[in-house]
């Protein structure tokens, strides 16, 4: 109507509204996917650092940072649970308990490893450097999870703490290692003074580990007829973040592509946040 009247700010506010409900559609729709069994537990967020040192350790710290500025735009709570920092700069691993809606099924499409192209700042020379870090997200499963531990399969190390805490925690051995031997899972825990809490933040992260374990075995087996299954573990790259000679990240799952890697990597991930979700299904 207000076209046959050529009613132009009628016209202007019927785009706005039109824009509006767009967005809340496309919230909606990312909603509908996240119904899976665990889509809306709490996260562990664990990062690694690749071979290469420190250009590596620099890089996961730059991961670590990205996924810290968007949990901030998205109002999680984070809290860092270990780190160990690289000898020059950066870090060699970290482990982050985040807390807030549906985070799992919002971030269980970020596992797997993570890939930089840049000019080296630790180069003299100023080469370009490709550096790799590795990501694995899992549920902060409830207690009422029915995940049984063996003593036996378990190797529990003590530890004096580094990085984070505070000077307080690096004048005892604090920090605590648990390995379980038969799925060679490793979780460490050094953010509070006492060995105990530590402890006890250790057994809850490996009752989280071997849940998702269970879960991948299960998508396994499921999906085993698809030929284009995306494996999460090491040396599985999931994308690309090219900083030189050109300036793009690339999704190598699902093609997703930006062109403004500064902008990603200050924590604007949505679009391959929504991207995971969708090509999950």
């Amino acid at each position: 109507m207000a076209s046959q009247e050529k009613d132009e700010d009628t016209i202007q506010d019927c785009f706005k509204k039109i824009i509006e409900i767009l967005k809340e559609t496309k919230k909606s729709e990312i909603n509908c996917f996240l119904s899976g069994e665990n889509d809306d537990y709490d996260i562990y967020l664990e990062i690694h650092a690749g071979a290469g040192g420190t250009e590596s350790q620099d890089w996961a710290e730059m991961l670590r940072r990205m996924y810290m500025k968007w949990f901030d735009k998205k109002n999680f709570n984070y809290q860092i649970i270990s780190e160990h920092k690289g000898e020059e700069a950066g870090i060699k691993s970290s482990t982050v308990k985040v807390s807030g809606d549906y985070l799992y099924g919002l971030m269980k499409s970020e596992s797997g490893v993570h890939r930089l192209v840049r000019i080296s700042p630790f180069d003299s020379g100023a080469r370009r450097h490709t550096s790799f870090a590795s990501v694995w997200v899992y549920p902060a499963v409830e207690d009422d999870i029915n995940i049984k531990i063996d003593e036996k399969d378990l190797r529990i190390d003590t530890y004096r703490s580094s990085g984070a805490g505070g000077q307080h925690v690096n004048t005892t051995d604090s920090a605590v290692r648990i390995t379980h031997l038969p799925t060679k899972i490793v979780v460490q825990c050094q953010n509070e003074r006492s060995q105990h809490k530590n402890k006890e933040t250790c057994f809850k992260m490996l009752k989280a580990r071997l849940y998702e374990h269970e879960i991948q075995k299960k998508e396994e087996e499921n999906q085993k007829e698809l030929t284009n299954k995306t494996d999460i573990g090491w040396g599985h790259q999931i994308r690309s973040y090219v900083l030189q000679p050109y300036q793009l990240v690339k999704d190598l799952r699902n093609k997703t592509e930006n062109t403004n890697p500064s902008s990603v990597l200050d924590g604007n991930i949505d679009q391959f946040i929504e991207e995971g979700i969708k090509s999950k299904q």
